[in-house]
């Protein structure tokens, strides 16, 4: 949890602050923007250094190229009792998300499992950002999207048709150890690239290889090659699946017409997200089965280590810890990151971070 010599810390409401002055100064709406800034200074805090203010500056540059609707309607165009769709209008994907969750939120507490899905939006962000909102209703979270950029061949090819598509499940238990995955289908988000790209620093071998199966680990050279699935052809599989269903299911892209993010600044992406929120108490009673996962929690743990491990985590707990970290210490900034944000803080005229 220590700083480097070249990260500085801010705390969580300077970052929403700064974020949500800069979005204000590019047309959102101050409630729009305070929502958007709360939910990347939120990824930050938990750690998903790769989709908080780091992606400030291609948001900007998106909606200043027409790219994203500052001025979005949001609005349900398939209602049922324990579904939904939502056509986001291209507006913020943290926006069109956050409704997503929301709504099936409310439609778990009757229906008992709900599942909403979105078209029309755009990148939204980390998996567990939206996979957590249920947990505060004692309820489980499933999120699924399709990436905003193909980095993936399908098991065996070279060409570029499938993302990094990820998944988040959020699972409630007792004293807040909720046991919270959040993964991509490839070994590595393409963000944690981007991040090494910006900091000079060397990807590990695993992440990539080049279109002759070579490892890649020099990040700026990553249109050379492509992301590495998870378990080899499983992982493809899951991306495979994971687009269908969060992609041609809700009419957003995937396949071939999946935009690239992060050098088509204009043309719009049509992401697709999806979202599950289930009601333990339909299926349980509530405190015996948040306890449940609690004892997991203590069994898991409990487990011999093998040679070279020191402790058992389970998903999420890296999370929280940083969580906790971040609440009371402030979020590291590399030097790089912090000069990315000044320059972009002066060139809209609004006050730096």
């Amino acid at each position: 949890m220590g700083l480097t010599s070249t990260q500085s810390r801010r705390k969580i409401s300077d970052l929403t602050e700064f974020t949500a002055r800069v979005l204000v100064s590019v047309g959102l709406p101050a409630q729009d923007a305070h929502r958007v800034a709360t939910l990347i200074a939120e990824a930050d805090a938990l750690g998903a250094d790769g989709h908080g203010i780091f992606r400030l500056p291609q948001y900007v540059k998106r909606i200043q190229s027409g790219g994203i609707n500052t001025r979005p309607d949001i609005r349900t165009i398939q209602d049922h009792p324990a579904t939904a769709l939502l056509d986001g209008d291209n507006g913020m994907g943290h926006l069109v998300m956050s409704r997503a969750a929301e709504i099936a939120i409310e439609k778990a507490k009757t229906a008992g499992v709900a599942w909403v899905g979105a078209r029309h939006s755009n990148h939204a962000g980390p998996a567990s950002l939206y996979a957590r909102m249920p947990l505060a209703h004692d309820m489980a979270g499933l999120y699924i999207a399709v990436g905003s950029a193909n980095h993936l061949p399908p098991w065996g090819g070279i060409a570029m048709l499938l993302s990094t598509n990820p998944i988040a499940i959020a699972v409630p238990g007792a004293q807040s150890r909720h046991i919270v995955l959040d993964m991509a289908t490839t070994n590595a988000a393409y963000g944690k690239v981007k991040i090494k790209a910006q900091r000079n620093e060397t990807m590990p071998e695993g992440w990539m290889i080049d279109r002759r199966g070579n490892p890649l680990t020099d990040p700026k050279r990553a249109d050379e090659g492509f992301l590495l699935p998870i378990g080899g052809p499983k992982g493809y599989g899951l991306a495979l699946m994971f687009g269908l269903l969060a992609g041609s299911l809700n009419g957003a892209a995937f396949g071939k017409d999946v935009v690239d993010f992060n050098h088509d600044f204009s043309t719009l992406t049509n992401t697709g997200h999806l979202i599950v929120a289930v009601n333990i108490a339909a299926f349980a009673e509530v405190p015996g089965f948040k306890s449940k996962v609690s004892e997991i929690w203590d069994l898991m743990k409990s487990s011999p280590l093998l040679p070279g491990f020191d402790e058992i985590r389970l998903p999420g707990e890296r999370s929280a810890k940083i969580y906790q970290d971040r609440v009371a210490n402030g979020v590291p900034l590399s030097l790089e990151l912090q000069g990315a944000l000044d320059q972009l803080a002066d060139r809209l005229g609004v006050e730096r971070i």
